[in-house]
């Protein structure tokens, strides 16, 4: 299983020092002149860019056990995958603070390792501490319903005439000296209702009209299910989560999708060959779609910010795996340069890997394109949502005898299946993906290149 290592030290008579560095460069800790700490407290580590927090599966170690630099102490389950943590420090596991099964943010302490017996009360009393210290949620500040004072008007500058040119035009009009009148507008702006007031002219009085009130806007109501009898709620799992919020967040995404139709007898002919030598079809599509992405840059292109995109070195595909929890996506590196038996070796390594949840994160965020197969299962043709940070995403359906017909309108019985691409219109085009479509299918249709 993988490891990483995590603890930090804290002094009890230094400021507290959480610096990344920790959980990136562990070793660079020995370098640092503060840390000459008798107790030390293990955080949550970081285990992918996208973790906030995460979940203790389980404690390899028991408080009391004497730990050795480099030995595993506890699994973390992350977004993604489940990992052994190690310590890099000698010294004894005073005390757990987050117990099997709770979860705790990225960051937060864990458990306190002691340096030696004689600081181990000081130790559990520290994690005591800790355990009861949980800030209490703040009340929220009444907001003040009566409306803000107005502001006074600023004075007119001196020696200076603000006057609206109808106030001007009405003093004309009646000989008054408006420079001699004290403004009641904004910023002593003389107005004309001050002008026919110096005249004597009285106003017409204005209509009393009352403005009936504004309907109060009723609030918004949550959003109510009806319940079933017997039903059970379930919490999502970190992993669950984390596709959740890659869901939603795809949302924001405008796509486009567009479908074509492959014949695909040539490539069951040549999978019925390779498949005694543990090549999957899996492998083949994503040396498929690597080799037409190497003419089509643009599909394996990137857009992060809505500004500008990025055209990527690598062509890395990544496969939608179904798991027990949820869903992954594990990465074939680099696609397009291995050849096809070196790849379904690697893909089954990672598959296994996965199911196991000891992905790393780089074997599952690396991806630039992604391929979804449910062919396997009989599903003809469905689309598939775009993940964040992707260009594209290609839906594969399976592969079923179809009536076609040649140029010259004869019909024959061939295997067809039915290719879904979704993509990023901000920078990928219709031309662009049927582009690449077509070079996609000419390789599927000819696939004698695959085994190059």
């Amino acid at each position: 299983m993988a490891s990483l290592s995590f603890s930090s030290a804290v002094s009890t008579s230094t400021p507290f020092l959480r610096p990344s560095a920790f959980f990136l460069k562990p070793r660079s800790i020995s370098r640092l002149p503060l840390v000459h700490a008798k107790i030390r407290e293990i955080f949550m580590p970081a285990l992918s860019s996208t973790m906030t927090e995460g979940k203790i599966v389980s404690w390899i170690k028991s408080e009391g056990d004497a730990l050795t630099k480099g030995e595993s102490v506890v699994v973390v389950e992350s977004d993604k995958a489940d990992m052994d943590v190690e310590t890099f420090y000698d010294g004894i596991l005073a005390a757990i603070v987050v117990n099997e099964g709770e979860t705790a943010p990225v960051g937060a302490a864990i458990g306190i390792l002691a340096e030696t017996e004689a600081e181990i009360d000081e130790a559990k009393a520290k994690a005591a501490a800790q355990s009861s210290s949980a800030p209490a949620a703040s009340p929220p500040k009444a907001e003040d319903s009566a409306p803000p004072p107005p502001v006074a008007s600023a004075p007119a500058t001196p020696g200076k005439l603000v006057a609206t040119p109808y106030a001007k035009k009405l003093a004309k009009q009646h000989k008054v000296d408006i420079n001699k009148l004290v403004g009641t507008g904004p910023f002593g702006r003389v107005t004309p209702e001050d002008v026919e007031k110096a005249a004597g002219i009285t106003a017409p009085p204005k209509a009393n009209v009352v403005a009936a009130p504004a309907a109060a806007t009723p609030a918004k109501a949550a959003t109510s299910y009806p319940e079933i009898p017997g039903s059970t709620i379930v919490p999502f799992t970190g992993m669950q989560t984390a596709v959740s919020k890659n869901m939603v967040e795809s949302l924001s995404v405008p796509t486009f999708r567009v479908g074509y139709p492959i014949a695909t007898d040539a490539l069951d002919a040549l999978y019925a060959k390779v498949k005694k030598k543990g090549v999957t079809m899996t492998a083949l599509l994503a040396k498929a779609a690597a080799m037409a992405l190497v003419q089509h840059p643009v599909v394996n292109a990137t857009c992060k910010d809505g500004k500008s995109f990025t055209y990527n070195s690598s062509i890395n595909i990544a496969v939608a795996v179904a798991i027990n929890d949820g869903l992954i996506t594990p990465v074939l590196q680099d696609a397009d340069k291995l050849d096809l038996y070196l790849l379904s070796k690697k893909w089954k390594e990672l598959v296994e890997k996965a199911r196991a949840k000891q992905l790393q994160p780089q074997e599952y965020n690396s991806g630039t394109f992604t391929l979804s197969n449910l062919g396997m299962f009989g599903v003809d043709r469905f689309d598939a949502i775009l993940p964040p940070g992707q260009g594209a995403i290609m839906a594969v359906g399976a592969s079923k005898p179809s009536v076609v017909t040649d140029k010259e309108g004869f019909f024959s019985i061939k295997n067809q299946m039915l290719v879904n691409v979704t993509a990023d219109h901000r920078i990928i085009y219709g031309a662009d993906l049927a582009g690449f479509l077509q070079t996609f299918s000419k390789i599927i249709e000819n696939p004698d290149s695959l085994t190059l």
